[in-house]
């Protein structure tokens, strides 16, 4: 291995340690807006996976691996706005139930 790829592997695990401690921290009130936003902001490994995709010429695992990024980017971004509506709609007013009162 070379310097510059175990450099890379330390700091991917230095994230994971990082991200694991950030987030076991965060109040379980905030915890799935946070997720959710970070899903979100998995949409630029759709723009990866684009790029990937657009300058891959002729290599069989360029388009594959772009295809990879842009489906599970695709997966992710749409997952975290669902999580996020079904949040919303918890904390919406419900409408007063209709009594035999008020026919």
């Amino acid at each position: 291995m070379t310097v510059g790829t175990l450099g890379m592997i330390y700091i991917f695990i230095l994230a994971v340690f990082t991200g694991v401690e950030v987030i076991s921290r965060v109040p379980t009130v905030l915890h799935t807006p946070l997720m959710s936003g970070a899903n979100a902001i998995h949409g630029i490994v759709l723009i990866g996976g684009v790029i990937l995709l657009g300058t891959a010429g002729d290599s069989k695992v360029l388009c594959v691996l772009g295809f990879i990024a842009v489906i599970l980017g695709t997966l992710n971004v749409v997952g975290g706005f669902v999580v996020t509506d079904r949040m919303l709609e918890m904390f919406k007013a419900k409408p007063p139930a209709k009594t035999s009162q008020d026919k």
